[in-house]
């Protein structure tokens, strides 16, 4: 659905945010496999110049793991939450993911299963989460909604989360406004104006965490309803943003 009324694009960095950055759909445009994204050459450094820039306060929210965005974004290692705010890593704080229940892993072998019975859909095995994506063949929804709501039901302390094109099961207790809440506790982003940059309906929690704040929610695309104060078209857009961020700091050197 499109924003029936526009928003207008975010203002230009200040030197006093703290900045949260989703990755996929915001940073990197999708791909019909996670491990298929593509990453830009110059983008771990303009997010090495503007955390610089920050003096730290820049890191990295998203659905994947901790450990998979270190490997996108080597040699860079930007503080970050994972798994939608159940992995957790900071100067001053590491949480790593719960452990898996044995349910899920008897749920990873039919979603394997039911994914092999239409060649395109994905099952992504995270360890405390499992994620059922169709972007390579939509017609696999249905079935994979369906396997996901009934797995849920055995799962307790679980519960499904929508994202674009993937249905993930998670647990309970922990979402992106938790981390960035807990990160704006903590130096360097204590103090700051916060700012979370996201594309999904999963970033809305971390947009009522920073309006709250008094700070800005942008929103990647064209997805409707969003608390969402300003816009960027598409991660292209974003990362002109970015980069003019760390050519002003440049220029003013």
């Amino acid at each position: 659905m499109a924003l029936t009324t526009p928003l207008p694009g975010p203002p230009p960095i200040g030197d006093d945010w703290a900045l949260f950055l989703d990755v996929d759909g915001t940073l990197l445009g999708f791909a019909d496999r996670p491990g298929k994204v593509h990453v830009p050459p110059a983008l771990p450094g303009v997010l090495a110049a503007l955390a610089g820039r920050l003096d730290g306060a820049l890191a990295l929210v998203s659905g994947r793991p901790v450990a998979q965005l270190d490997a996108l974004f080597a040699p860079l290692r930007l503080p970050a939450a994972g798994l939608h705010g159940l992995e957790l890593r900071t100067a001053h704080d590491t949480r790593p993911a719960p452990p898996p229940p044995a349910a899920l892993a008897a749920l990873l072998r039919h979603a394997a299963q039911l994914a092999a019975a239409h060649p395109g859909a994905l099952v992504e095995d995270k360890g405390a989460t499992l994620a059922l994506h169709w972007r390579g063949n939509p017609a696999a929804e249905p079935s994979l909604r369906k396997l996901a709501r009934e797995a849920v039901a055995h799962l307790p302390g679980y519960r499904l989360q929508t994202g674009d094109h993937v249905l993930e099961l998670r647990p309970e207790g922990a979402d992106k406004g938790a981390a960035i809440a807990t990160m704006l506790e903590q130096p360097p982003f204590r103090g700051r104006r916060p700012v979370f940059v996201g594309d999904d309906h999963t970033d809305e929690h971390g947009f009522e965490q920073v309006v709250a704040r008094g700070g800005l929610a942008v929103l990647v695309g064209d997805r409707s309803p969003s608390i969402a104060g300003h816009r960027l078209a598409g991660p292209l857009d974003v990362h002109r943003w970015l980069a003019t961020a760390t050519r002003d700091a440049g220029a003013h050197a």
